[in-house]
C-alpha cells in the first residue's frame, strides 16, 4: 500500500510539472506580450487618437516586452472591464494583466492568481459637485453614488457607510467612463473610486473646475500588475520588470543617461545593467532594454501621472522609501 501511495504521488508530481504553464515559451514564441488593461484610464492606461496606449499601467507591459521580447512595443493590449479581467487572466487570454488592480487577501488566495507587486500606492476617496456644498465624506448620508461593478470600491465604500451609520443609494456602472458620464449627466450626487481614477476622471468633465476630491481616504489600496499561478519562471519576470524600474530610479539611471552609465564601475549599476538575466531565464540584457525603452519608475510616474501629465498627481506614498514615500524595491544583486 505505502509503495502504491508513493508511487501515485510521484506520478502526480511528474504530471504536475510537465502541465506548468510555460508562459515565458508562449510569449516568446508569439513574439508578442498579451497584456489586459483598462478600457480606458487616463494616465493609467488609455489609447491615444492614434490608437497608441499610453499610461503607467502600459508602461508596466512595455517594461516586461522590453525584458523578455528586446523590444518594448511588442505588446499586444486587450482592454477589459473590472468584471472581465479576471477571467481573461485565469483563462489564457492574456499573458498579465496591469489595470489598476486591488491587490487584496481574496484575489491573491483564492482566484488562482498572484500579485508581482505594487507599481501605484492608492486609497478610494469621493468626488462631489461643488454646488452640493459638501466638504466632507461624513456629510453624504443619503447621497446617490456612481460607482463600478465589480471593484473592491463598492465593498469599501459599504463598509464604510455601515460604520458611520449612513446610508446611501448605489447607481453601478460597467466602466469607468460610464460612471463620470452618470456623474456628469447628475445621475447621482458623488463619484467614488480610487483616488487616482477620480483625477483621471475628473479632467473628461466639461468643467472639470466645478468638482472637487473631497479629502477623506478609506481604504489601502495596492495597485499592481497580476499574472497566474503555477508559472514562477513568468511571476519572476514580471515581479523583477517593476523592481527594475523601481530600482533604476533609486540608482540614477535614466533612459537618457543609460548608455554613458553603463560603462560604470559601481557594482550596483554594473548587476543592474549587464547580469542576472539567466537566473530569470532572459539575456543579460534586460534590465538595459527596460531602462532604454521605458526608463525608470520615476519617469514612467512624471509622465503618466506626475508633473509632467495632465493630472498633476503628487508622487506622495509613490515617492521612492529614501525621498519619504513607501516605494521600494528589493535589490538586484
Amino acid at each position: 500500500m505505502r509503495k502504491s501511495i508513493l508511487l501515485g504521488l510521484a506520478v502526480s508530481a511528474v504530471f504536475s510539472a510537465s502541465v506548468q504553464a510555460d508562459t515565458l515559451a508562449d510569449v516568446k514564441k508569439a513574439g508578442v506580450l498579451k497584456c489586459g488593461v483598462s478600457t480606458g484610464l487616463a494616465g493609467f492606461s488609455a489609447a491615444d487618437e492614434k490608437g497608441n496606449w499610453k499610461g503607467l499601467d502600459v508602461d508596466v507591459c512595455r517594461a516586461v516586452a522590453a525584458a523578455v521580447l528586446g523590444d518594448a512595443s511588442k505588446v499586444k493590449y486587450n482592454p477589459l472591464t473590472a468584471k472581465e479581467r479576471f477571467t481573461a487572466l485565469q483563462s489564457g487570454e492574456i499573458d498579465m494583466l496591469s489595470r489598476n488592480t486591488t491587490w487584496t487577501l481574496t484575489r491573491d488566495a483564492s482566484l488562482g492568481l498572484n500579485f508581482a507587486g505594487v507599481n501605484y500606492y492608492d486609497g478610494q476617496g469621493f468626488m462631489v459637485s461643488k454646488k452640493l456644498g459638501v466638504d466632507s465624506a461624513l456629510k453624504l448620508d443619503g447621497a446617490a453614488i456612481c460607482i463600478q461593478a465589480g471593484t473592491t470600491t463598492e465593498l469599501n465604500l459599504a463598509d464604510y457607510f455601515k460604520v458611520n451609520k449612513m446610508k446611501y443609494k448605489a447607481i453601478t456602472f460597467d466602466t469607468s467612463d460610464q460612471t463620470v458620464k452618470g456623474f456628469e449627466a447628475g445621475r447621482c450626487d458623488v463619484l467614488t473610486s480610487d483616488q487616482s481614477q477620480l483625477y483621471s476622471l475628473r479632467i473628461k468633465l466639461a468643467k472639470p473646475d466645478d468638482a472637487v476630491v473631497l479629502p477623506e481616504v478609506i481604504s489601502k489600496e495596492p495597485l499592481g500588475p497580476v499574472v497566474r499561478q503555477g508559472d514562477d519562471k513568468w511571476f519572476n519576470i514580471v515581479k523583477w520588470s517593476l523592481n527594475a524600474m523601481i530600482n533604476a530610479e533609486e540608482l540614477g539611471l535614466t533612459s537618457k543617461n543609460i548608455d554613458e552609465k553603463k560603462a560604470s564601475k559601481d557594482p550596483a549599476i554594473q548587476r543592474m545593467v549587464g547580469g542576472q538575466g539567466e537566473k530569470l531565464g532572459l539575456d543579460d540584457n534586460w534590465s538595459y532594454n527596460i531602462i532604454k525603452q521605458v526608463g525608470n519608475y520615476g519617469e514612467a510616474f512624471e509622465t503618466n501621472v506626475g508633473a509632467g501629465s495632465p493630472l498633476k498627481i503628487a508622487r506622495g506614498l509613490n515617492a521612492l522609501w529614501s525621498k519619504g514615500g513607501i516605494m521600494y524595491a528589493p535589490p538586484i544583486r
